[in-house]
């Protein structure tokens, strides 16, 4: 988790300073030169914000990021076994749940899901469809080690 903290350290660095120079670069470029100070207003050079901003926003996505993962690696109170070079495949390996392989029910949530964007896309009256399979396929989902060989 080290490296991925220093990894986007340094792209929210890389990504300010590349900002900086993209909006610099627009408005040397619109200006056709370099105007002397106070001559930008006159001259109306603006830097090309689009790319600005994008440029500063993924800057602070990555700064977002890093600072998640760092507080993250530090309420953890320890190393993860990506960090040390004795650890083994099955040291980072959890359990993750219990999922059953037999199971329809996803299929048809998939389908209902399906059928309700397709509504959102093509006509509402095509959620009215989807919605009760989706409900359905949830409830049926949920419930499904509640019935016959599989009840606990």
């Amino acid at each position: 988790m080290r490296a991925n903290i220093a990894i986007f350290w340094l792209l929210s660095l890389f990504f300010g300073v590349l900002s900086v120079v993209y909006a610099l670069w627009t408005m040397w470029d619109a200006g056709a030169g370099l105007p002397a100070t106070g001559e930008l207003e006159r001259v109306g050079a603006q830097p090309e914000w689009v790319g600005t901003v994008g440029l500063a926003l993924s800057s602070v996505l990555s700064t977002f990021l890093a600072f998640y993962l760092q507080i993250t690696h530090r309420a953890q109170g320890g190393e993860l076994p990506e960090d040390t070079l004795t650890a083994d495949i099955d040291d980072g390996d959890p359990e993750l749940g219990h999922f059953s392989p037999w199971s329809w029910w996803p299929l048809i949530l998939a389908f209902g899901l399906a059928l309700m964007f397709l509504g959102f896309a093509a006509g509402i009256w095509i959620v009215f469809v989807g919605a009760p399979i989706t409900l359905i396929a949830v409830i049926g989902w949920n419930f499904e080690y509640y019935r016959n060989n599989f009840a606990r």
